[in-house]
């Protein structure tokens, strides 16, 4: 394999939508080297990492627990009641958890072994990742669908839900700025994976 000729996969869509669930897919069944935004975003905030300090300035000391870590269910309630909070700390996380990324990608590519890179990260559009991924997916699953899930899974409220679904991009905007689109809809994943299969080929990944 040529490094230079690793591709880079991004994929995004709503909350739910069963994004992180796929990822486990694309490692097992292709060898691929997934990264979440999210995790990545919780090392740079950790005590060791790159943004803890700025974020500790920016919040207060009442942020930490009592090993000095951020309490990131305190943070979550500020910044979901601050719309001007929630835009400074993006502006501190989301440029580092790109440049760690972008690291983590030429890493990859040195070493060779893999077939590609999936990076999963909800505001991959909002947040321009186009620039450094070969294609960007869409994974859709309906709204019905998606408010059950993250009532089981994260024993979300329907206020919460409703909340976070209206900040979310639509799901025409993800699928003019995305080049396949995934149907998660169904829990039997079969279906999905086949898609998933189709995509890859096409979309020159295999």
């Amino acid at each position: 394999m040529k490094r230079n000729k690793m591709k880079v996969l991004g994929i995004t869509g709503g909350v739910g939508s069963g994004k992180t669930t796929l990822l486990s897919h694309f490692e097992k069944r292709y060898g691929a080297r997934t990264i979440q935004a999210d995790a990545v975003g919780r090392i740079l905030m950790a005590m060791t990492g790159e943004c803890y300090s700025e974020i500790k300035e920016l919040f207060g000391l009442d942020i930490l627990q009592e090993d000095l870590e951020i309490d990131r269910v305190k943070l979550g309630k500020i910044i979901f009641e601050n719309e001007d909070m929630l835009k400074r700390i993006n502006q501190i996380i989301h440029p580092a958890v790109k440049k760690h990324i972008i690291w983590q990608i030429e890493e990859e590519r040195k070493k060779g072994m893999v077939p590609f890179v999936v990076i999963e990260a909800a505001l991959l559009i909002e947040d321009n990742y186009q620039v450094i991924c070969d294609d960007l997916w869409y994974i859709y699953a309906s709204e019905t669908q998606r408010h059950r899930r993250l009532k089981m899974s994260r024993d979300y409220t329907e206020e919460k839900i409703d909340s976070i679904f209206v900040n979310q991009l639509t799901e025409e905007e993800y699928k003019k700025n995305t080049s396949w689109v995934i149907d998660n809809s169904d829990d039997n994943q079969i279906n999905t994976y086949k898609q998933i299969e189709k995509g890859l080929k096409e979309h020159g990944f295999l």
